[in-house]
């Protein structure tokens, strides 16, 4: 894996999407790391936290379609993209780069053979000089997706005789594709119908 930009600024800028200079989201990251020891123990903490307090949408039942990290921390849903906005907000809001990488899974094969794009982050450790791959999409229906700074542990394997991969680039901001399709639809069911199949 290797960042798409060299300047790590960049991964720790608020715009419209990943908007941590919010009072809520900047709060709530102030709330979660106070009185932890370094980095990793913030990391590991909002990590832990979005993966496991907001609920995927999908999973909750839920129709809502949340996009910027405020709207998924104030609706406290998101899906896999969603969630990634969060906490890469959560985390540069406390100093740590965050960024925002992609693969391509079959949904359900072999039933659903149609590609879907997944969302998740990388982590900058500044203390370890390198970048950590996290999955905060929610550790559902035998998902088990950790935080390690030994071993990568993800949502999903990934089988390339079906054509899965990980995109190498870590994003400083989210694709377009994303965004635009999260922006596109009023419901959960209606983007369901419609998710990006690839960068």
């Amino acid at each position: 894996m290797y960042p798409e930009s060299d300047d790590l600024s960049e991964y720790l800028d608020s715009d419209t999407i990943i908007d941590w200079r919010t009072p809520e989201v900047w709060q709530k990251a102030r709330e979660l790391t106070h009185g932890l020891p370094d980095e990793v123990a913030k990391a590991r903490c909002l990590y832990e936290w979005v993966r496991d307090a907001i609920p995927h949408t999908n999973d909750a039942g839920l129709e809502v379609v949340t996009c910027t990290a405020s709207e998924v921390l104030h609706h406290g849903t998101g899906i896999c993209f969603a969630k990634s906005h969060l906490l890469g907000a959560l985390l540069r809001a406390v100093n740590i780069p965050a960024g925002f990488c992609y693969q391509v899974l079959r949904l359900d094969p072999p039933i659903d053979n149609e590609p879907v794009l997944h969302g998740f982050n990388a982590i900058f450790l500044s203390s370890l000089d390198r970048w950590l791959r996290v999955d905060a999409r929610g550790n559902t229906n035998g998902i088990n997706a950790q935080f390690s700074i030994t071993t990568e542990q993800l949502a999903f394997a990934m089988d390339p005789l079906a054509d899965e991969f990980i995109y190498e680039t870590i994003f400083a901001t989210p694709v377009e594709s994303v965004v635009n399709r999260l922006r596109m639809y009023k419901t959960r069911s209606e983007l369901w119908l419609d998710l990006p199949q690839s960068l």
